[in-house]
């Protein structure tokens, strides 16, 4: 995985949700904004304190973890 930097988990944050800067902004909270069709502008908006970077570094977060991984166990 790339480097995220801007991704956090911390147990005392948001139940140790990903977040962003360790804020109580949550990956999947911007990534279900822009699912249900949020634009990027709208959000750094109404949430002043991300950059575009928080965003994208969300999605490809999200992205990573949406990875498909066939893992084929060993056979008893």
């Amino acid at each position: 995985m790339e480097q995220l930097d801007r991704i956090t988990h911390n147990s005392g944050v948001m139940g140790g949700h990903a977040c962003i800067r360790g804020m109580r902004v949550t990956v999947a909270m911007l990534v279900g904004q822009i699912a249900d069709g949020r634009a990027v502008e709208a959000l750094l908006k109404d949430y002043p304190y991300l950059e575009r970077e928080d965003v994208a570094q969300a999605l490809r977060y999200a992205a990573w973890l949406a990875q498909e991984r066939e893992v084929v166990l060993a056979q008893a």
